[in-house]
């Protein structure tokens, strides 16, 4: 496993490499918090650019939160329909609205025992809205964040929510949000899941499954 060492030179390179901004991915209108959360939920399974495509019109034609409970469920899924899963994802979304509006006045909650417990909403959409909307620091555990953290030894957990727990343990605080930032554009771009470059790559010094392959 990475000793504390090599997790710092990691977060030290990830830092000089991608810079420390915590980037957002998902468009949504500003002043509706609850659009980021909707395109979240939509992204389970899907990238960020079809979601986005996607939302472009969503979002025109939904401007508020009741837009969402008054349209037929059946209209919902065909808006949703490219993302894939609509039926769920157009169930979840319509339900979260309505939770929303009746509990919490249309704002979005900002704890994430809270945010879990609407319909749809993992830990992982909920730290990406608590983080970007509210600056709450959140290890958000993705694809590229299970795979990249596995091969640099830095957690051997594969279970999500253990994963974002043991990361939580190693990753100074300050370097929640941005990580996964920066292992996103690092997966997309080196470490890529079917061809990775790992003679390209600027963590290879700290990379076991990359030495291994080198």
């Amino acid at each position: 496993m990475a000793t504390k060492k090599s997790i710092t030179t990691i977060l030290e390179r990830l830092d000089e490499h991608y810079g420390k901004e915590f980037m957002c991915y998902l468009n949504y209108t500003p002043g509706r918090d609850y659009e980021l959360l909707f395109a979240t939920i939509m992204s389970a399974q899907c990238t960020d650019d079809r979601v986005n495509m996607v939302t472009k019109e969503l979002f025109a034609k939904y401007t508020s939160l009741k837009d969402y409970l008054e349209v037929p469920l059946s209209e919902l899924e065909d808006d949703i329909h490219s993302t894939g899963f609509y039926h769920n994802k157009a169930k979840s979304i319509q339900n979260s609205a309505r939770i929303l509006l009746e509990k919490y006045n249309g704002e979005l909650p900002r704890t994430i025992d809270e945010m879990t417990e609407l319909p749809g909403v993992g830990r992982k959409t909920a730290n990406v809205a608590l983080g970007h909307l509210y600056d709450i620091p959140g290890i958000i555990v993705d694809t590229h964040v299970k795979r990249i953290s596995g091969k640099l030894g830095i957690t051997k957990e594969t279970d999500p929510v253990k994963i974002e727990k043991d990361l939580e343990k190693k990753l100074p605080k300050e370097h929640w949000l941005r990580y996964n930032t920066q292992i996103i554009a690092h997966g997309r771009t080196i470490c890529k899941a079917r061809n990775p470059k790992c003679g390209e790559c600027f963590l290879l010094s700290e990379c076991p499954w990359g030495k291994a392959k080198i």
